[in-house]
């Protein structure tokens, strides 16, 4: 049986975060469902980002059903190098705003 996982981590690089996505996800998944791959596409959020007053973005991500055991916190500061491609991902995003995470599909 496993135990959950939960961390948090305040990301300097874009780049910690598109390795941590795939780990936190695949997983897990694949820990209950081996021989059945969630297609990414299908996948229509890994969690919720936030924007507070000063512009910084939070992401709270869990790994996928079914018995979601691993959860992370990133966040992005305007100055983080990888502030503006998280933006984008999320389709933009305004202050006081939270939206639904869609995962980095390749």
């Amino acid at each position: 049986m496993s135990l959950p996982i939960s961390f948090s981590i305040r990301c300097r690089t874009g780049l910690t975060a598109l390795i941590l996505v795939p780990l936190l996800v695949a997983p897990a998944a694949a820990q209950f469902k081996k021989d059945v791959p969630i297609p990414c596409e299908t996948v229509e959020s890994i969690g919720t980002a936030e924007m507070d007053a000063n512009g910084v973005i939070t992401l709270q991500l869990h790994s996928l059903e079914p018995n979601p055991i691993a959860e992370g916190v990133l966040t992005y500061a305007p100055d983080d190098p990888q502030y503006q491609e998280i933006k984008d991902h999320l389709g933009g995003i305004s202050p006081g705003e939270t939206k639904p995470v869609r995962p980095w599909c390749k």
